[in-house]
């Protein structure tokens, strides 16, 4: 049976432990935090229960840690104060579930969410193992991109919409690409099921939401027959038509306009459309993949996106991390596109100087791996002949940018009569910015421990995990 970890000094801890024992799993208990992660650490262990105040210390800041140990066990976090904010971040941070108790309830449903955990844990060793995912040219191995890739292999087991989330150039088509070649056959002729992959030599079809025409949207996605509207002499076979047995990839999806997300919402339900013009239904038995680097969430609010087109988008959810979050990657996206360019160039094999990589770590890489890649692209053409890359052959304005975050560390703050009028931002946008570079180098310094973070700061742990919610920093992502 599995193996489960009390880190708590409640009362009754004991009789949860008992009543595990008792069902026939192994249960440890500590009752401080530095025990219980030497604890988590040392042994292999299935399912954590984690107080959210184990003394004067606040659980919740190893939960980031326990995720990242190397078997990820399961945690469940308990409260006896419930938080809503915190019960966020501690989803958002890998969380089997945030658990209220009250000492009517008593911590029976607490002993009976973690037999589930660790009966989940037994389950899944007794599953045939996973093949291995193929990236398609994703590059990466940070804790955010396992956690992605394992998002893509969970994805590619069935034909459930995905909805991939992430900035400008974290690579969402190529996510989506990967799902579509991942994806395992769920049915053949003799109704069996097989490992090869019927979608994988289907057509995927990537929609353009941004670039799409609004007054042929409706054509382009559904298609149209002859006779329609004025030029349409002949039959036409929209995206969504192309896509039949393969994947319909709906890139941007955030800027549909409302009225094709009506229809849309139908086809998705149906999976059936009418042409422009068309007489009759037809069918496309496609898998859906959406992506967007806009808050679908917040657009729902401001009423410009369906509430029941996101429902139905976001079955299984994939949010990419920006490269900044990611340093460790850089280096290895470094070597791989420098040395896949040189070839496609006919460049010979390309040194690095000592500081060139600290300099590339030390960029915010507003354009995530995309502006890398053109980075590099760019590197390669000013270093010509010169057989290593050096800190000189980056663009000026990211030398520039470099130079000046290193100073902003050391010196102080400019005065604002150092200042023109004309180079101030507005103060809403210059304070959302600050804090949420302020809030990014806070984690990052303190490892994402909550009271360390608290202590730096002097923000209140509640007020801090209503920012994180706010800038979307409440998960290592």
């Amino acid at each position: 049976m599995g193996k489960a970890l009390i880190i708590a000094d409640d009362v009754g801890i004991e009789a949860v432990q008992t009543m595990l024992q008792s069902i026939g799993h192994a249960a440890m208990v500590a009752s401080d935090l530095p025990s219980g992660w030497t604890m988590a650490s040392r042994n292999k262990v299935d399912a954590v229960l984690l107080g959210t105040r184990i003394g004067d210390a606040d659980g919740l800041a190893l939960l980031p840690r326990l995720k990242q140990l190397p078997d990820s066990p399961e945690v469940l976090v308990v409260a006896l104060s419930p938080d809503p904010t915190a019960a966020e971040f501690a989803l958002r941070n890998g969380a089997w579930d945030y658990l209220a108790i009250s000492a009517e309830a008593g911590f029976e449903p607490v002993a009976a969410a973690l037999d589930q955990a660790l009966q989940y844990r037994e389950d899944q060793r007794s599953k045939t193992p996973a093949v291995a995912v193929k990236r398609e040219k994703i590059i990466g191995n940070s804790p955010e991109m396992k956690r992605c890739f394992k998002l893509l292999g969970q994805s590619a087991t069935s034909d459930a919409n995905v909805l991939i989330a992430g900035e400008t150039g974290t690579g969402k088509e190529l996510f989506a690409r990967a799902i579509h070649s991942n994806s395992p056959r769920s049915r053949t002729l003799t109704g069996t099921v097989r490992s090869s992959n019927p979608r994988a030599d289907k057509n995927f079809v990537v929609v353009d939401c941004a670039a799409l025409p609004e007054t042929l949207v409706e054509s382009v996605l559904f298609g149209h027959s002859r006779g329609a509207f004025t030029g349409a002499d002949r039959d036409h076979d929209g995206l969504i038509a192309q896509a039949d047995g393969g994947t319909l990839f709906l890139d941007e999806v955030g800027e549909l306009p409302l009225e094709i997300q009506r229809a849309f919402l139908r086809v998705l339900q149906e999976r059936r459309y009418r042409p422009l013009g068309g007489r009759g239904e037809r069918s496309s038995n496609f898998r859906l993949v959406a992506a967007t680097n806009r808050n679908l969430d917040e657009m729902v609010e401001a009423g410009t996106f369906r509430q029941d087109l996101l429902f139905r988008l976001r079955t299984l959810t994939i949010e990419l991390p920006p490269l900044r979050s990611r340093p460790e990657d850089i280096e290895e996206l470094v070597r791989y596109h420098t040395s896949r360019l040189c070839e496609s160039y006919g460049f010979s094999p390309k040194g690095f100087a000592l500081d060139l990589m600290d300099a590339l770590r030390a960029y915010n890489w507003p354009g995530n791996v995309r502006e890398l890649i053109n980075t590099i692209d760019g590197m390669l053409a000013a270093a010509d002949s010169d057989a290593v890359l050096y800190v000189k052959h980056l663009p000026l304005e990211m030398r520039v940018q470099v130079v000046r975050n290193s100073i902003a560390d050391t010196a102080s703050p400019r005065t604002a009569d150092t200042l023109p009028a004309d180079a101030l931002p507005e103060f809403k946008t210059y304070r959302a910015s600050f804090e949420r570079q302020y809030l990014e180098m806070l984690m990052q310094q303190t490892g994402r421990n909550i009271p360390r973070a608290c202590k730096a700061s002097g923000i209140s742990r509640s007020r801090l995990y209503e920012m994180l919610a706010k800038y979307r920093l409440n998960s290592p992502n």
